[in-house]
C-alpha cells in the first residue's frame, strides 16, 4: 500500500505507454517517408527550419548523402517554399534575401495568369509593380533565379537598374488606370519593352559568394568542390558533431573548411581579434580568433580562405563555437597520388547515361590511382574496383568534374 500511494501521484504526469506508442508511431512515419519519399521529406524539413541556416546546411548535407540535388531558386519553377521535383528539390523564392512572401505571391499569380517568362524583358513586362523592384530583382539575379532564361548573371546585374527604371513608369501609370490616349486599354507594358543583356559572367568563385549572400548557403556549387575530400583527411572532428553537442566543452579539435563573414574587431585594451564562420560541405560553425592567436595568424584570416583550425570547443548557454589557437593553410599538393579514389553513387541514379558520362570524366584525367565505385542502396554499400584503364590522377579539376556530374556528396566517405 505504501508503494502504491507513492506511485499513484506519479501516474498523473508519467510518460506512459500510450505516450510512448505515439512517439513510436511518429518515428515510424518519418522513417517511412525518408526511405520511400526522400525528396518530399527533405523538402519539408528544409522548409520547416525557415531562416535557421545552420540546420539548413545540415539538411543540405543529408540531401547530398542521399543523392538528392538541391536546385537553385528559379522564377519559372519555384514556389514560395522548398518543393520536390522528381528526385530533386527546388529552392523556394521565399528563401531569397529581400524577397518577401507578398512579392512571391505576386510573381506566382503573374506566372499563372500570363505564363512562364521567356527572357528578362518578358519578365519585366509581365510582373506587376510589387515585383518590379530594383532590390528584389538584384537579389533574384545574385541567387541565380534567372539562370533558366539563358542570361548570364553579371550581364543581368549590369543592366537591371536601368531596365527596372525604364519599365517602372509605365507600370505605375497602368496601376493607376492611365493608358495611352490614342492606343486605348490594350496598350500596357506587355508589348513595348525589350532590353539587350550583355554576355558577361562572373567567375564561379564570385557567383557562389553572391549566391551565399542571398541564400545564406552555397547551393549550385561549393568553393570546396574538388578539395573537400583532401581537407577531410586532415581534420579529426566533423562540424555537425560539435553543433549537435556530441563533443564536450573544452575538447581539443581540428576542423577545416572555408572562412566566411570575417569580422575584425578591437577589444577594450586596443588588441585586435576576429570572428568568422568556418564552413565545409556539412555545415558551419563560428570560430573566435582572440588577440594571441590573431597576432600570429591575422594575415591568413580572410574571407574565402581554405584553412585548418586547431582549437577548443566552447559551449556557453545555447552558443557553440571553436576558440582557435592555431590556423593552418593546407598544402594539398602533398597528398598521395596513388591512393584509391572512392566515388559514391546511389543505385537509383546508376543509369546507362550516368555511367557513360562518369567514364568520360575519368578518361579525361588519366593517371595511376585506382577508382573504387561505391553503389549505395539504403544502408547497403557495394564497392566495385573499376578497370585499370580508368585509373586517374586526383586533382581539383577531376574532383570538380565528378561533383558537377554526380553531386557534391559523391566523394564523401
Amino acid at each position: 500500500k505504501a508503494l502504491w500511494d507513492t506511485i499513484l501521484p506519479f501516474a498523473d504526469y508519467a510518460f506512459n505507454k500510450s505516450h510512448a506508442a505515439g512517439y513510436g508511431m511518429v518515428s515510424y512515419w518519418t522513417a517511412y517517408l525518408k526511405a520511400n519519399y526522400p525528396a518530399e521529406y527533405m523538402a519539408g524539413l528544409l522548409t520547416s527550419v525557415g531562416d535557421d541556416k545552420d540546420k539548413a546546411a545540415v539538411y543540405l548535407a543529408d540531401c547530398r548523402k542521399l543523392g538528392i540535388t538541391v536546385l537553385p531558386p528559379d522564377v519559372n519553377e519555384s514556389g514560395l517554399n522548398f518543393a520536390s521535383v522528381g528526385t530533386d528539390i527546388r529552392y523556394g523564392l521565399g528563401a531569397v534575401r529581400n524577397v518577401g512572401a507578398n512579392v512571391v505571391a505576386s510573381l506566382l499569380k503573374t506566372r499563372t495568369e500570363k505564363g512562364k517568362f521567356t527572357d528578362f524583358s518578358d519578365y519585366l513586362n509581365k510582373v506587376d509593380i510589387a515585383a518590379c523592384n530594383k532590390k528584389v530583382t538584384e537579389s533574384l539575379i545574385k541567387a541565380g533565379a534567372f539562370d533558366s532564361l539563358g542570361h548570364p548573371r553579371k550581364g543581368l546585374f549590369l543592366v537591371h537598374t536601368d531596365a527596372v527604371d525604364s519599365v517602372l513608369g509605365t507600370k505605375r501609370a497602368e496601376a493607376m488606370g492611365q493608358f495611352d490616349l490614342f492606343g486605348g486599354e490594350d496598350v500596357g507594358v506587355d508589348a513595348v519593352f525589350t532590353i539587350k543583356v550583355p554576355e558577361e559572367e562572373w567567375d564561379d568563385k564570385h557567383k557562389l559568394a553572391l549566391e551565399r549572400e542571398m541564400l545564406g548557403l552555397y547551393v549550385s556549387g561549393h568553393p570546396l568542390n574538388g578539395v573537400a575530400h583532401l581537407l577531410s583527411i586532415q581534420v579529426d572532428t566533423a562540424i555537425p558533431a560539435i553543433l549537435d553537442g556530441d563533443i564536450p566543452n573544452d575538447t581539443p579539435v581540428r576542423v577545416g573548411g572555408i572562412l566566411a563573414s570575417v569580422n575584425r574587431r578591437v577589444n577594450k585594451n586596443g588588441m585586435p581579434w576576429a570572428s568568422a564562420q568556418l564552413e565545409d560541405l556539412t555545415g558551419g560553425i563560428e570560430v573566435m580568433f582572440f588577440p594571441h592567436t590573431y597576432s600570429t595568424h591575422g594575415a591568413d584570416i580572410l574571407d574565402d580562405a581554405v584553412v585548418l583550425v586547431n582549437g577548443r570547443v566552447k559551449i556557453q548557454d545555447d552558443r557553440v563555437c571553436v576558440i582557435a589557437n592555431e590556423l593552418v593553410v593546407p598544402d594539398f599538393s602533398s597528398t598521395q597520388p596513388d591512393r584509391p579514389l572512392a566515388v559514391s553513387l546511389p543505385t537509383r541514379q546508376c543509369t546507362i547515361d550516368k555511367v557513360s558520362a562518369l567514364k568520360q570524366v575519368l578518361v579525361r584525367h588519366p593517371g595511376t590511382s585506382q577508382v573504387h565505385l561505391r553503389l549505395i542502396s539504403g544502408e547497403r554499400i557495394t564497392t566495385l574496383e573499376l578497370d585499370s584503364s580508368l585509373r586517374v590522377t586526383p586533382s581539383p579539376a577531376l574532383m570538380g568534374d565528378l561533383k558537377a556530374l554526380l553531386g557534391p556528396g559523391c566523394l564523401g566517405g
